[in-house]
Formats: C-alpha cells, structure tokens, sequence
C-alpha cells in the first residue's frame, strides 16, 4: 500500500491543545461493525460488556524536555549558546540519548547546564542524536529532572505553546508508575477514579502492562511504499500475571480491549506464536492492513495523524475504507484530534 492511502483532510481547528474536564467527558465514537455512533467516554460501562477485559499501560512520562545553556571559552572570551535536549531512552551505563538542538554546535566534551543541581556532558552524537551523561543519577537525577524539565509535548501543541505546570498531571494517567516514557499513552488520559470504579462494579477486567512510548511515535512516515518504513523500537513487558490473565478471558470469551495502540503493539509482540505469553524486550512491531491479530478484539484509541504508522494500525484493525469513512465522520462531527483530543472506540465485528 501507498503512504497516500493514509491520508485525508483535517483542519487545524480540529487538533486539541488542552484535554477537557473532567477526564471522562470526552467524545467517544463508537464504531461497531458497520455502524458509528456519537457517545461519551463516560458512557463506557454501557458499552462494553460483563467480563471484557481492558489492557491498560502503566508507563509514566518523564518531563524529558529541558532547556539549558552550554559556555565556550575562546580567544575572544566566553560564548553562551542556548541549547534544548529531548531526553530518549536511559542506556546501560546510565547515560542518555537525546534530541538536541542545535546539535552541530554542540561539541563532544561540553558541559549544558540545565539548572544549579543538573547538568550533563556531551559524550558523543550519532544519527542525529547526542549521548549525555548527566551529573547525577538514581533518586537525585530523578528529583533534579522533576524540578528542571517539561513534559514532552507532541511536536502540533508544543509549536501552539510551552508545556506548562498543568500539562504535569493532564499528560500522565491516572495510574502511571513505571517511569520512562517520553510520549504518553494518550487515550488512557481519559480515564478517571469515578469511571474505573464504574467499570469494575459492571464487571470489566483490568490488566496492566508496559511499553515505555518513545519520541519515535511522532516520526513521519517519508517513503511512498510503507513496506520500506523502519519502525522505531521501544522498550516493554507484559509479566505473567497479565500473560495469564489474557488468556483466561479469552478462554471464557471475554474480549480483549487495548487501551491505545502502544498497549496494542505490545500484547499482539508477546503473541506472535498466536498465544499470549510473558514477554520482555525491544519492539519495532509494524502493523499494517493484512495483519493478523492475535488477541486483540477491539480498541480504544485517540485519532491520529495522516500518513501515520498509528492510522496504518487502526486501518489493519478496521480496514482502510472503513477507517476512512469512521474519519470523515469524525472531521464532519468536529471530533477533537490527537494526544489531548477526544477518543473512539474500534470493535470490528458488529456491537
């Protein structure tokens, strides 16, 4: 398939910058088989089913963005350069990879300050990226962090406007625990105290899992032919206790019903032999239409961008004509877009 087949008109005035309040009074689309309808997230406990089980993830954003300065000594004194890093992924000698810019100013062996406590040293840069190693680690860098950084907004509302102290609990679920994620994975930020409450009194299950979203899941797609994209690579884990869980649902004929295509990925790379097993490591998992879902049933998602690998996913799930005719009702229905945007539901067969 064409990258042009994953496209379609959105207007800017649809893209959310702030979420609305309370979390659960989000829009939901309900697309069942054939049919759509217009609900609220709030109304989940009516929708889904006694014994459906929901797989959540419970990785927790890191504010990862932070701003800083480097100083050169040269012949004609001292130079201060502004300097912004995107921290990436932790690497085993407790260094980081990073986004920085500018990075063709920055040499190896330069010190960027980002605050009195926290500073970092460039130790290299490769494939557009720098390794930092910072001057604390453990529990300091985390406090350190905290203190200096910003949540990592997606690149359409941080060009709107700055992260701000808000952004700290609106771009975190309310049951993040496992730190590491650059992205959040947004269509859990619906989710509030009062509705998973509600749900487990109706009899949803809940099992959790990891997948720690990097800054790679807003990477555009630049080849026509999306067999010759190369997906990025993020870290997760789906223990035993949810393995098992999963698989007895699906035994009793509950359904299984990721919240978000990063829980998705997940479950169906620790089910590529056809059965839910423990599972720990890197995925590059790429689904695309002809994919064969392995324990997936439905999905619970935010809208995502043209020519995206995620409308790649959901087109695998629903089918590409289908998923365009659930889109152009969204746009016609002045459905709210992306991180912060409103939600659908996507169940393949008929509701």
């Amino acid at each position: 398939m064409r990258l042009s087949d994953f496209d379609f008109n959105l207007p800017e005035t649809l893209i959310a910058t702030r979420p609305v309040e309370p979390r659960s009074a989000a829009r939901l689309l309900l697309a069942a088989g054939d049919t759509i309808a217009d609900r609220s997230v709030v109304d989940l406990p009516g929708i889904l089913r006694p014994g459906d089980r929901l797989v959540l993830n419970d990785t927790k954003v890191i504010p990862a963005r932070l701003f800083g300065h480097r100083d050169r000594v040269g012949p004609d004194g001292t130079t201060s350069a502004r300097i912004e890093a995107t921290l990436l992924a932790p690497q085993p000698d407790a260094s980081w990879r990073a986004l920085v810019k500018p990075l063709k100013k920055l040499r190896d062996g330069e010190i960027i300050h980002f605050s009195e406590e926290l500073n970092a040293e460039c130790i290299g840069r490769a494939d557009g990226q720098a390794v930092l190693r910072f001057n604390l680690t453990g529990d300091a860098f985390d406090v350190a962090l905290a203190a200096a950084g910003q949540m990592p907004l997606p690149p359409y509302i941080a060009t709107q406007r700055p992260a701000d102290a808000r952004d700290k609990s609106d771009y975190q679920t309310i049951w993040a625990r496992n730190s590491g994620a650059v992205a959040a994975p947004t269509a859990s930020l619906h989710f509030d105290a009062p509705l998973m409450q509600a749900l487990a009194d109706m009899g949803v299950a809940i099992s959790f899992v990891t997948l720690h979203v990097g800054a790679g899941t807003f990477l555009p797609v630049k080849v026509d032919d999306i067999r010759d994209h190369k997906m990025h690579s993020e870290w997760g884990q789906v223990t035993r206790q949810a393995a098992s869980e999963i698989a007895k649902t699906r035994a009793a004929g509950g359904r299984i019903i990721p919240v978000g295509t990063t829980a998705l990925r997940l479950i169906e790379s620790a089910a590529r032999s056809g059965k839910i097993a423990p599972w720990e490591g890197e995925t590059d998992i790429f689904i695309t239409p002809g994919f064969k879902f392995a324990v997936t049933d439905a999905l619970m998602t935010n809208f995502h961008l043209p020519r995206s690998t995620l409308m790649m996913l959901v087109a695998a799930l629903m089918g590409p004509e289908r998923i365009h005719t659930i889109y152009e009702h969204a746009v016609a229905q002045d459905y709210r877009f992306f991180s912060y945007g409103d939600a659908s539901l996507l169940i393949p067969e008929k509701y």
